[in-house]
């Protein structure tokens, strides 16, 4: 009889978890972590179907979007203000914004995407994630779901995040809380390829919940999605998407760097070689920012600490990071030949962002030519009409400007950055006083151009 009781305690206390995380599915209420590049487009669209909050621990940042303005420009400020508007008539859709833990008490799905960088010494900084964890932990309720969209390495989700949020709640995982991994998949500066747009992985701690958090993404992903088998398959998947664009890029810079000793153009070759229809048309160039740049790295630490050395991904990693002293020096040498004194010469990089037509200063590689420039003794400067000249300050140390002196003349211009404000600069001045000017985009007319990545 005792047997029996028991039982049926266990059959009943599994009801009420099985009631309560049915009415999470019936009833989500979600809150993003974060507010930067992902989790900003991501609030905006689950705001127009379900009760949203917007969480960031940046004050700053917070009162920035409740002002509706977004300095990323990955918003749709339309929709995110209707979306505001929504949530003051209506409680149960639309979207508000917080930097008060509190406030995330009240919802039960909880989407983390905050940046996952790298340390100086290359290695994986999770303290972000892990914080965001711990916080987590702090507000969670039984049956309530996060789903990290973070970039990190496969078992990251289950051995570093889930333990942290166990410790600091004292739930335990699968049976008070579950989890499961989406990753991330925008391009900072697209306007075509946009969160709705993109194919999105999915993947749940049980069976059960996978089904809930694919069908909490198809409600607002027109492309689809695509339900991995477990949490780790989804996030290897998203880290070898950068691994292996970061590799194939490190292929075609090594083929810059060899083709300058032969005395001829990259691009030419390419151009020529791509007219075979399965050669893949990669470009060189540096490689920066938040992921193809940091991505690798997060890869190879993980193999690493299983036993195995990865050879390829490295030396793409070491070939890529190469690029930046390379241009520099290259520069250095045209300048030279065109009887240029160095020091104190003053030369100008035009752009800093990490990619064309984007605001975003992360991890860009052209703070290394920069520097590299700078310990010849040569005077740079740096012309930015994207880059917040305040953020690059507080980033960098180093004041920009946002417009292009056509009146000064530089011994050398490097255009770094294929800005749509630059491709339609006339540089005959620049060329005819003797100038250099080093090209990495291949982009600007080849009589003006002295060399090019």
């Amino acid at each position: 009889m005792l047997c029996k009781i028991v039982v049926f305690l266990s059959a009943t206390n599994f009801i009420n978890r099985f009631n309560r995380f049915k009415m999470n599915i019936k009833n989500p209420k979600i809150a993003i972590i974060g507010l930067g590049y992902v989790g900003l487009p991501l609030a905006i669209e689950f705001a127009k179907k379900y009760e949203v909050l917007g969480f960031d621990i940046n004050n700053k940042r917070v009162e920035e979007l409740q002002q509706g303005k977004d300095h990323t420009l990955e918003a749709d400020l339309d929709s995110m203000v209707r979306s505001m508007k929504l949530s003051e008539e209506d409680k149960k859709i639309g979207l508000r914004f917080s930097s008060n833990e509190e406030d995330l008490k009240d919802f039960n799905t909880y989407i983390v995407t905050v940046p996952t960088p790298i340390d100086k010494f290359n290695n994986p900084d999770l303290r972000p994630l892990l914080s965001a964890s711990a916080m987590l932990g702090r507000v969670l309720g039984k049956g309530d779901v996060v789903i990290y969209e973070s970039t990190t390495y496969p078992g990251c989700t289950e051995e570093d995040c889930v333990p942290v949020i166990e410790r600091t709640s004292g739930l335990n995982f699968n049976q008070d809380f579950f989890a499961g991994y989406s990753p991330e998949r925008i391009n900072p500066g697209d306007k075509i390829n946009t969160l709705t747009k993109i194919k999105k992985v999915t993947s749940g701690s049980t069976p059960e919940i996978a089904d809930f958090i694919d069908g909490l993404y198809s409600s607002i992903i027109t492309a689809g999605t695509h339900k991995a088998p477990n949490i780790k398959v989804a996030e290897a998947s998203k880290i070898i998407e950068n691994t292996q664009r970061d590799v194939n890029i490190s292929f075609v810079n090594e083929l810059s760097l060899i083709f300058d000793k032969v005395g001829i153009d990259t691009n030419d070759v390419l151009e020529a070689a791509g007219t075979k229809w399965n050669f893949l048309k990669y470009r060189p160039g540096l490689v920066g920012g938040h992921c193809i740049s940091v991505d690798p790295y997060y890869l190879a630490k993980k193999a690493e600490s299983l036993g195995h050395i990865p050879q390829v991904i490295l030396s793409g990693r070491n070939v890529n990071n190469s690029i930046a002293p390379f241009i520099a020096d290259k520069v250095i040498k045209l300048m030279i030949q065109k009887d240029h004194k160095i020091k104190g010469a003053d030369v100008l990089i035009l752009g800093v962002t990490f990619k064309e037509n984007c605001p975003d200063i992360r991890n860009t590689k052209v703070m290394e030519i920069y520097n590299e420039l700078q310990e010849f003794g040569v005077n740079v400067e740096i012309c930015d009409p994207w880059a917040s000249p305040e953020d690059v300050f507080e980033e960098y140390g180093i004041y920009i400007s946002s417009k292009f002196n056509e009146n000064k003349i530089y011994s050398a211009i490097i255009l770094a950055v294929a800005h749509e404000e630059f491709r339609s600069i006339n540089f005959d001045k620049h060329h005819k006083s003797g100038g250099v000017l080093f090209d990495v985009k291949a982009v600007i007319d080849r009589e003006w151009v002295d060399a090019r990545l």
